[in-house]
């Protein structure tokens, strides 16, 4: 029989955070689609089954692909064709999805990062804690009708 547990005041803080950290985090499980927009310059805290798109990633995979270019163009656009040729198909899909989340950004209206969107109908702005900005959701979603 497993002895019962006893719980100094420190220990039921401790419990009682974690037991609110795990039912936010739960809120999680009930949106649908979850999609955080952002760029480098407002981190968010996320989850793994969240789909982040940042807006300056296009930027950042142009800055690598014309990073220590020789200064004659010819030799420079040479140089831009081979890491395009050498990054393949990886930096195809690569290129495709960063750019694609740009699009479905300004589909969606974007208009302040960080923005969390849940199900492509709410969204909370400034919010970098993805968790928080999906319970917020949550709870005006149980308060409607």
């Amino acid at each position: 029989m497993p002895a019962p547990l006893s719980c100094s005041p420190s220990s039921r803080s401790y419990l009682l955070a974690a037991a609110l950290c795990a039912g936010t985090l739960s809120s999680l499980a009930h949106a649908d689609d979850i999609l955080v927009v952002t760029d480098s310059q407002h981190p968010v805290q996320t989850h793994s089954d969240v789909r982040l798109i940042e807006l300056d990633q296009p930027a950042r995979i142009k800055a690598e692909l014309s990073a220590h270019l020789p200064t004659d163009p010819v030799r420079g656009a040479a140089l831009v064709q081979q890491r395009l040729q050498d990054g393949g198909n990886a930096l195809q899909a690569r290129l495709g999805t960063v750019y694609q989340g740009v699009v479905d950004a300004w589909s969606l209206g974007v208009t302040t990062i960080p923005a969390v969107i849940v199900d492509r109908l709410y969204v909370v702005y400034g919010e970098p804690d993805v968790a928080k900005a999906v319970a917020l959701i949550e709870a005006h979603r149980r308060s409607q009708p």
